[in-house]
C-alpha cells in the first residue's frame, strides 16, 4: 500500500478523517457498498475454481481431453492465480489498490471470454491461465482494501463476510456449474463472468477513490514470482503424473525434489534481494503460518471432494450435470452455515479450538463415503465436510490477517490468497492421481481411495494443530 493509503491524515486534518479515503480508519461512508462490490468480484474468482468442476466431463467429451488435461483445466487457473499472487500483492502496495483492482478485472473478463470460446485444449488452457493472471492482480488488491477500509470489530466482521465467500462461494460454484452446463452449455461457466465483471468494474471505477502512490517505487521482484510459480508448476506436474507413473517412480520423485529445490531458491532469493517479493519473516510468524496452513488444507479438501463427487455422480451413476449440481446444494448450505457459525463464535471460543473442530468435522464427513460409497453417503459426508471447511476458511483468514499492521496488509493478503490457490492446485492434482483408475474407468476403487486420503489428511491436520497449541501452552507456562 502507498503512504497516502496508510496515513489517515494524508489530505485531511488530524482527528478529522477524509471521508473520501478508504484508509481513514473505517470512516468511508460507502465502505459496506464497496465491500459488496469487491465481494462480488472476489466471488467470481472463487466460483471459477469450482464452477468448472461440474463441466469437466462435458468439456473432456467435447474437446477430447485426457485425465491429465482435465486436471490442468483446474490447476492452470489456480496455479497461475496462486503463483502470481505475491506479485499482485506487491504491485498493489506500489501502485495503489484501485488501479490494480480495475486492471485485474479487465484481464479476467477478457480471459473468461477466451476460455468460453475455446475449441481446443490450447485455447481453453490459455484462457484459464489468463484468468489466473487477472485474479492474481484483483484478489490481493481487493482484500487489502477490505483490511484497510475497516477497523477493530468492523474489520473482523468484514473478514468474516469475505471468508464466507471463500467457502460458500466455492460450494455454490458447483451448483451454478451444473445449472449452466445443463442449460446453455459448458462455455457459459466462463461467459457468465463477462456481464458480472463489467458491472462490477464500472461501479468500482466510480466508487473507489483515487489514492496515487507516494514515495519511491522499488523494483518488482519478477524473478521471485517466476521461481515460485515455476516450482509450483513442476510440483503439480509431478503430482498429476503420479496417477500413471506411480508415486515412487523416479520421474515423480525427481519432479517433487526439483520443486523443493526451487522453493528453497525462492526463499534464499527473498532473503538476499534488495526488493523482495515478500518478507519471509512474515510467513514464519505463528499467526500467519497457522492461517496459511489452514487455508491450504481447507481449499485442498474442498477441491478434493468436489472433484471426486463430480466424477462419481456423472461417470459412475450417469447423473446429468443439473442433477449432480442439485446434489451439491446441501454442501453449499452446510459450508455457508459452518462459516457463519464460526464467525459468530470466533471471539468466544478462540481460533485454535475452532480450527481443530473444523478439521475434525471435515475428517468425520469424509470418512462416511470412504467407508460406505453410495449416492446419499457421498452427499451427507461431503456436506458435513463442507461445514468443517467453511469453519476453516473463517479461522484461517482471521488468524493470518486479524493482527497484521496496516502497511503489511497487501503482502499478507497476497500470502493468504496464494496458499488458497496452491491448496486448490494440490487438491486437484493429488485427488486426480489417487483416483485415476476411477476417473478413467468403471471401477469405484479410486473414489474410495480418494475419500480415504482426504479423511486421513484432515485428521492428521487436526492433530498437528492441536499438538502445536498444546506445545505453545506448555512453553508459556513458567516452570
Amino acid at each position: 500500500m502507498t503512504q497516502h493509503e496508510l496515513d489517515p491524515a494524508a489530505g485531511a486534518a488530524p482527528g478529522n478523517p477524509d471521508p473520501g479515503d478508504p484508509q481513514s480508519g473505517g470512516s468511508h461512508p460507502l465502505r459496506w457498498r464497496i465491500l459488496g462490490l469487491l465481494g462480488l468480484a472476489q466471488l467470481m474468482l472463487i466460483l471459477d475454481v469450482t464452477v468448472v468442476a461440474l463441466a469437466l466431463p462435458h468439456i473432456g467429451q467435447d474437446l477430447g481431453l485426457s485425465r491429465e488435461a482435465l486436471t490442468w483445466t483446474v490447476s492452470a487457473y489456480t496455479l497461475t492465480f496462486g503463483g502470481l499472487m505475491l506479485l499482485g500483492g506487491r504491485i498493489t502496495d506500489l501502485l495503489g489498490a484501485k488501479k490494480v483492482v480495475l486492471a485485474g478485472l479487465t484481464i479476467f473478463i477478457l480471459a473468461s471470454l477466451t476460455a468460453g470460446l475455446g475449441d481446443s485444449a490450447v485455447m481453453l488452457l490459455g484462457g484459464r491461465v489468463g484468468q489466473g493472471v487477472g485474479a492474481a492482480l484483483l484478489s490481493p488488491a481487493a482484500l487489502s482494501l477490505v483490511v484497510t477500509l475497516f477497523a477493530d470489530e468492523e474489520r473482523n466482521k468484514a473478514l468474516g463476510i469475505w471468508s464466507a465467500l471463500g467457502g460458500g462461494g466455492a460450494a455454490v460454484g458447483v451448483l451454478l456449474g451444473g445449472l449452466l452446463t445443463a442449460g446453455p452449455g459448458w462455455p457459459w461457466v466462463f461467459y457468465v463472468n463477462v456481464p458480472i465483471g463489467l458491472v462490477a468494474a464500472v461501479a468500482l471505477a466510480v466508487l473507489l477513490p483515487d489514492a496515487p502512490p507516494a514515495g519511491p517505487r522499488p523494483r518488482l521482484d519478477v524473478l521471485g514470482a517466476l521461481l515460485v510459480t515455476a516450482s509450483s508448476a513442476v510440483l503439480i506436474y509431478g503430482l498429476v503424473g503420479a496417477g500413471d507413473r506411480g508415486w515412487t517412480d523416479l520421474a515423480t520423485v525427481g519432479l517433487i525434489a526439483a520443486a523443493a529445490v526451487g522453493y528453497a531458491l525462492f526463499a534464499a532469493w527473498q532473503r538476499a534481494g534488495t526488493s523482495p517479493l515478500m518478507d519471509v519473516r512474515l510467513l514464519v510468524r505463528r499467526p500467519v503460518a497457522t492461517g496459511t496452513f489452514l487455508i491450504l488444507m481447507a481449499t485442498a479438501l474442498m477441491i478434493a471432494v468436489f472433484f471426486l463427487g463430480t466424477f462419481y455422480f456423472q461417470h459412475h451413476h450417469g447423473y446429468s450435470a443439473l442433477h449432480t449440481g442439485l446434489l451439491f446444494l446441501p454442501v453449499a448450505i452446510a459450508t455457508m452455515v459452518g462459516a457463519d457459525l464460526t464467525g459468530r463464535a470466533l471471539a468466544a471460543a478462540g481460533p485454535t479450538r475452532l480450527a481443530v473442530a473444523g478439521l475434525t468435522v471435515a475428517a468425520a464427513g469424509l470418512a462416511i463415503p470412504a467407508i460406505w460409497l453410495g449416492s446419499w453417503p457421498v452427499v451427507i459426508g461431503v456436506a458435513l465436510a463442507g461445514a468443517g471447511t467453511g469453519a476453516l476458511f473463517v479461522v484461517a483468514s482471521a488468524t493470518a490477517l486479524g493482527q497484521v499492521a496496516p502497511h503489511e496488509a497487501g503482502i499478507a493478503s497476497g500470502i493468504v490468497s496464494t496458499f488458497h490457490e496452491f491448496g486448490a492446485s494440490l487438491g486437484a492434482a493429488v485427488t486426480s492421481s489417487v483416483a485415476a483408475a476411477s476417473l478413467a474407468g468403471a471401477t469405484t476403487t479410486g473414489f474410495t481411495r480418494g475419500f480415504v486420503t482426504a479423511a486421513i489428511a484432515a485428521a492428521v491436520a487436526a492433530l498437528l494443530v492441536a499438538a502445536s497449541a498444546a506445545r505453545r501452552t506448555r512453553t508459556a507456562v513458567p516452570t
